[in-house]
């Protein structure tokens, strides 16, 4: 005779009630982002900006590199969109070459960064003790020293070398303050019903790290990182326009202006160009940024007036 063993609660019902919930949730986070225009509008400018970097130098006629003795200095036209260069560099090239460098770092840093905060808030909150009062020091210890600073004094050392290095410093120093506020959120999830249960059957705690704790603040951790693409962008323009960052015979936005900020009155289309981009960039992802926050965050008084609309 062969006995079944009945499932258990959350055996019974997980699959399918989790299932159900997940898919109600995506349901009315996009409902809320499709409502907030300003926000959609971000993100549908933001795919644009992508598709526009990667792919419109495939189609477009002009290298990045390529110079045009017969324009030196040419406004804007319809064989030089943007304009050329004093070196007759076609200047549209330029800035979709610049533009996928600032997209790529800042996409890589938000994402780095966020990770980082979230494995080592979730480890610090869900541990305490000791090794709260170590990673929370070290988060301190790098608060108070001058990021910028460090990295436009490291970054010669890195010349000539690959961008990725300026992704690693740039990430270094832009997890700690999440790091922090995703400790708070594990003070508080440790001690729910869930995760003790999890604790009393043996579960390991870096599984329920993983399944328990981090999932539970994905929407923040989204959040974080979203805005974090936005201050790494800013930052990455902001060496490079100092020469600290992307450095030539390669370009980035920030080169791009600090080599237009000389014209800016004269030739002005070699400055207007490569920072209206960047205004633009980054006032996108900041809008996108901030829908994607009404439409996670159920207590968002501007989500649920959107909501109800």
């Amino acid at each position: 005779m062969t006995v079944t063993k009945p499932p258990t609660a959350a055996e019974d019902t997980a699959p399918e009630e989790t299932g159900t919930r997940t898919a109600g949730r995506g349901r009315l986070v996009l409902r809320r982002l499709v409502r907030n225009r300003l926000g959609l509008g971000g993100g549908m400018f933001i795919v644009l900006l992508f598709v526009g970097a990667f792919v419109s130098p495939l189609l477009y006629p002009w290298d990045y590199r390529t110079q045009d003795d017969y324009a030196l200095l040419m406004p804007p036209s319809p064989e030089h969109w943007f304009g050329t260069t004093k070196l007759g560099e076609d200047l549209f090239a330029q800035c979709m070459r610049g533009l996928q460098k600032s997209l790529l770092i800042g996409l890589l840093v938000g994402v780095i960064s966020t990770g980082v905060a979230s494995v080592v808030g979730a480890v610090a909150g869900y541990f305490g003790k000791a090794t709260d009062r170590a990673l929370m020091w070290l988060v301190d210890l790098l608060l108070v020293l001058p990021s910028f600073l460090i990295v436009a004094i490291l970054s010669p050392a890195f010349r000539g070398k690959s961008w990725l290095l300026l992704v690693l410093l740039l990430s270094a120093f832009g997890w700690m303050i999440a790091s922090r506020i995703v400790r708070g959120m594990t003070l508080t999830l440790r001690e729910r019903e869930y995760v003790l249960a999890a604790k009393f059957a043996g579960m390991p705690a870096w599984r329920i790290i993983a399944r328990h704790i981090i999932p539970n603040m994905a929407s923040v951790l989204i959040i974080d990182a979203t805005v974090g693409v936005g201050v790494a962008i800013l930052a990455e323009t902001s060496l490079s326009f100092f020469g600290f960052g992307i450095q030539p015979p390669d370009v980035s936005l920030g080169t791009l202006i600090a080599s237009g900020t000389e014209s800016a009155l004269t030739f002005n289309w070699l400055f207007t160009f490569p920072s209206g981009l960047l205004i633009l960039t980054v006032l996108a992802v900041n809008f996108f940024g901030d829908a994607l926050r009404d439409a996670l965050d159920p207590s968002s008084k501007r989500a649920r007036v959107r909501s109800k609309r």
